[in-house]
């Protein structure tokens, strides 16, 4: 800059200075293409290493940000991976060109530990048709904030068996953060879910343990469902000892997705599932409902393939009980329950904790009652339920409690092998 022959004014001076850090951009430019380097050197070994991984390979993922440009897959069985800590080992996909899942696992007795998964271009973590699979300090994430277009799920078991998901958290998935689908004998506990559509969601699968989460700030917190139409019906959920509170965030579910029809303001919602006990929970502040219990009639799911025969829509033999419900109610999304909310209960009134869309399935009434194993009962104090009348398009609501006060057989407690290794390595 010196060689320039014409005085610099003061007032020029601050384009001096300008031209001047731009001198450095060599430099800047360099250090960006090393880290691009870097990066690229990183990705081929880790892909190497899934490629070349045998049954008892520990792949260690050194601390650090690391950029990926690629979806990862794994298809052996007996596979480690673990990172150095959740907050340490980040793998961003943020700038993801192939693949649609951040992680994609074809294998049996799969662990993965101690890092996040975050930005990736469709579904976090996903584990297709596996068993003996565990979870453990996985964070997966999508760093924009909720948007439509953030991957579907988060931490994403689907057909597998003996599943233990634990200390983890999930935030910003588009349908739900911690998911299981068509699975059995599953335990999800100690996670942290936020900013989801559905914050754990339960789906077709049978003996589930749900316990000791925190669900806050999604559209709903907890949901056991059941959907038309997949490998198998679900049943026997339990769900306790939960944290579900403030899950009023707007839904940004995509257009057609089951959980589309989920209302802003859900705790625990429980559809066309069975055998489904909520106890012992702390539940406040869901602006809909603490829990909604409903049939796939009033999902307003549509299905271009119609609805297998075999396919029960109904809830059956579901037990509330022993819960510590707060607030909610108070601003129920949707118009319908607006007005409804409205009609019954005034302009600052509230909803019961407990709302039931009120489809039954007469065919199988005994003396033109539900069966007694198939009923709703709520043992938890003075808490009542709205029956909305769904099928008559609310037009004959009741509420009450009496009706509900019913026991149901308690169901037993979930048992995967990983439970009993956790407690052979703490004795």
């Amino acid at each position: 800059m010196r060689k320039l022959v014409m005085p610099l004014s003061y007032a020029a001076l601050p384009l001096f200075l300008l031209l001047g850090a731009c001198s450095k951009s060599p430099d800047t430019d360099s250090a960006k293409m090393q880290a691009a380097s870097d990066d690229a050197a990183f990705q081929k070994k880790l892909q190497e290493q899934l490629l070349d991984a045998k049954p008892g390979s520990v792949i260690e993922i050194p601390a650090g940000k690391h950029h990926l440009t690629s979806g990862l897959t794994l298809r052996v069985h007996g596979v480690t991976i673990r990172g150095a800590g959740m907050d340490k080992t980040v793998l961003s996909f943020k700038d993801q060109v192939t693949g649609p899942e951040g992680l994609l696992v074809y294998a049996n007795n799969f662990t993965i530990e101690n890092l996040t998964i975050e930005d990736s271009k469709g579904d976090g973590l996903k584990i297709n048709d596996g068993e003996n699979i565990t979870i453990r300090g996985v964070k997966v994430q999508w760093t924009g904030g909720p948007k439509v277009t953030n991957g579907a799920y988060g931490i994403y078991p689907v057909k597998t068996t003996n599943v233990l998901i634990e200390d983890s958290a999930a935030i910003g998935a588009s349908d739900a953060g911690i998911y299981v689908g068509q699975s059995k004998n599953v335990v999800v506990r100690r996670n942290r879910a936020e900013q989801n559509v559905a914050g754990i969601e339960i789906e077709n699968t049978i003996d589930a343990d749900v316990y000791e989460n925190t669900a806050t700030n999604n559209t709903g917190g907890i949901l056991v469902f059941n959907m038309p139409n997949l490998s198998q019906a679900g049943y026997g959920t339990r769900v306790y000892k939960n944290k579900v509170f403030a899950n009023n965030l707007g839904n940004f579910a995509a257009k057609g997705a089951a959980v589309a029809s989920v209302p802003a303001g859900s705790g625990v919602v429980v559809n066309s599932n069975s055998k489904v006990e909520i106890f012992d929970n702390d539940v406040s502040d869901s602006q809909t409902a603490n829990v909604i219990i409903s049939s796939y009639f009033s999902t307003g799911y549509f299905s271009e393939k119609g609805v297998s025969p075999d396919y029960d829509p109904y809830p059956r033999a579901i037990y509330v009980y022993g819960n510590r419900f707060k607030g909610g109610g108070d601003s129920p999304d949707g118009l319908d329950l607006k007005a409804l909310k409205i009609a019954m209960f005034g302009l600052n009134g509230h909803f019961p904790d407990v709302i039931w869309d009120g489809y039954v399935d007469t065919k199988t009434f005994v003396n033109g009652a539900i069966p007694a194993n198939d009923r709703l009962c709520v043992q938890n104090g003075d808490v009542s339920v709205l029956n909305v009348d769904g099928p008559n398009k609310y037009k004959n609501p009741k509420n009450d409690s009496a009706a509900y006060r019913c026991e149901l057989p308690k169901l037993k407690p979930v048992s995967i092998p990983q439970l009993a290794e956790n407690a052979t390595a703490k004795g």
